[in-house]
């Protein structure tokens, strides 16, 4: 597989299984910096503007990487499906996306294959639910804030 198989004028867009291998790729080409990974819940937006071929589903992971030698930066969008959201991890490409990924589990409830502590990073280990979807009942748990210090 080549990476320009998968390029569009927004960045790369790899079907589940493909996108390990293409990460890789890009790794191999330069790209030795992965930026950011984040998640993204499209509810509602199943109708949103993606390149012919792919098939938006609900959950999508974006990940930007860099080749400072290049100065070039790269976008990957992986669909991650929709009832359980599953993308594989890339903890050995880029050891830095450890912490990334959990923030997406966290988060959005997304799973990262072969990842080696996908634990929540943010929220209360005994946290029910993902608190950035966008079908999470807003207000559901009462939040007690701590009074304000007074003055100094």
């Amino acid at each position: 597989m080549t990476s320009d198989a998968l390029a569009s004028d927004a960045g790369f867009f790899p079907t589940p299984d493909q996108y390990l291998a293409l990460v890789r790729a890009l790794k191999d080409d330069g790209f030795e910096l992965c930026a950011d990974l984040c998640g993204v819940d499209y509810l509602e937006h199943f109708d949103r503007a993606l390149p012919e071929g792919v098939t938006p589903t609900r959950f999508e992971v974006v990940v930007n990487l860099l080749s400072l030698s290049k100065r070039v930066r790269v976008r990957v969008r992986v669909q991650a499906g929709t009832k359980e959201p599953r993308v594989d991890s890339l903890f050995d490409l880029y050891p830095g996306s450890e912490a990334m990924e959990r923030e997406a589990f966290d988060l959005f409830g997304i799973l990262f294959d072969g990842h080696p502590d996908l634990t929540r990073i943010l929220m209360p280990e005994e946290w029910e639910g993902h608190p950035l979807r966008k079908d999470y009942a807003v207000g559901r748990v009462p939040v007690q804030f701590k009074e304000a210090p007074g003055p100094r």
